[in-house]
């Protein structure tokens, strides 16, 4: 099957992914049709656009670059590619760039159970959906008869306290809280030996996102995943880094602050059906090296999907 054959029908229906992406694929779609415009073939001034077309999309400089080369190679090994064509050889870079990472789509939770309970910890900078993230990742988790557990180590917000408490009221899960300035890692410690005690299969632990003092986050959570250990060896098993999808190249950053701190094994992009920087996706699952295990794209529980790269980038690229 011819590769333009493969990506010429869509796989997913209007109202599903493409439709929470709307905001992304019209921004891209519209600027994308300036380049090609009263053009023919795919030229190098084509591409030129093109790159700063993918830039200005938060899909970043040293990502782009690798799309671009690719679509040159293409240029070159097939003589004469039309503007028209664009689209489907971008799209299908695009898709063959993703598969080549770590995937995402068939372990977003996979429980070892030589080592029980598992453990996410989950880091972020505060405001990214970190806290709304574990209460619908405890959501799922539950209805799929999982026994679930949380553990508010962000002891630093009250709010961060009170919002995990409310969610896991709403979904039936126990959630371990101290007072205001509690030692994180006792909180830790507490969540993950009641988790031992009550046989739960996930316990999943929020902690503080204070970047304005690297060195301190650094070693709060060495300190936590060190208390993990020490009840449970070979916990944590995840360690997921919340993303906001809006902040853009601002996420860049924070994933470079992050993984320098903790080992992080899993990503979740949140907010990307409110913003046009959903490329950012694309930029920070390559840069990285790190499956995305999830994406928000809504308010409801069921809004934080699984991240499928043929199902984004298929959405991604859908015209209507």
């Amino acid at each position: 099957m011819g590769i333009f054959n493969f990506f010429s029908k869509p796989t997913i229906p209007k109202t599903h992914l493409a439709e929470k992406l709307t905001k992304t694929r019209h921004s891209f779609w519209g600027k994308l049709s300036k380049i090609v415009a009263g053009r023919s073939t795919i030229d190098s001034d084509v591409l030129d656009r093109l790159e700063e077309l993918l830039i200005g999309s938060d899909v970043g400089v040293a990502t782009t670059v690798k799309i671009i080369n690719a679509i040159e190679q293409r240029v070159a090994r097939d003589k004469y590619l039309t503007t028209s064509e664009l689209d489907q050889i971008l799209q299908s870079e695009t898709e063959q760039l993703l598969h080549r990472l770590p995937s995402s789509k068939k372990d977003a939770l996979v429980i070892t159970r030589p080592i029980r309970p598992h453990v996410i910890l989950v880091v972020g900078v505060n405001g990214v959906g970190k806290t709304t993230t574990i209460g619908k990742l405890a959501a799922q988790f539950i209805g799929q008869g999982k026994k679930v557990i949380l553990g508010a180590a962000d002891t630093f917000r009250a709010a961060a306290m009170e919002q995990l408490m409310i969610w896991g009221n709403r979904v039936g899960a126990a959630v371990v809280a101290r007072p205001m300035q509690s030692d994180p890692s006792s909180v830790a410690h507490e969540t993950v030996q009641q988790g031992i005690r009550s046989d739960i299969d996930v316990v999943i632990i929020d902690t503080a996102g204070r970047l304005h003092t690297k060195v301190h986050l650094i070693n709060e959570l060495a300190k936590i995943k060190r208390t993990i250990q020490k009840c449970l060896p070979g916990a944590p098993q995840e360690v997921w880094l919340v993303l906001d999808g809006t902040n853009g190249q601002n996420a860049f950053l924070q994933a470079e602050a992050f993984t320098a701190a903790v080992s992080v094994t899993g990503i979740v992009v949140t907010k990307l059906d409110g913003t046009s920087k959903g490329g950012m996706v694309l930029g920070i699952a390559d840069q990285f090296s790190i499956p995305i295990k999830y994406i928000g794209v809504g308010e409801k529980v069921d809004d934080l999907r699984i991240f499928d790269p043929h199902a984004f980038v298929v959405s991604l690229f859908q015209k209507w």
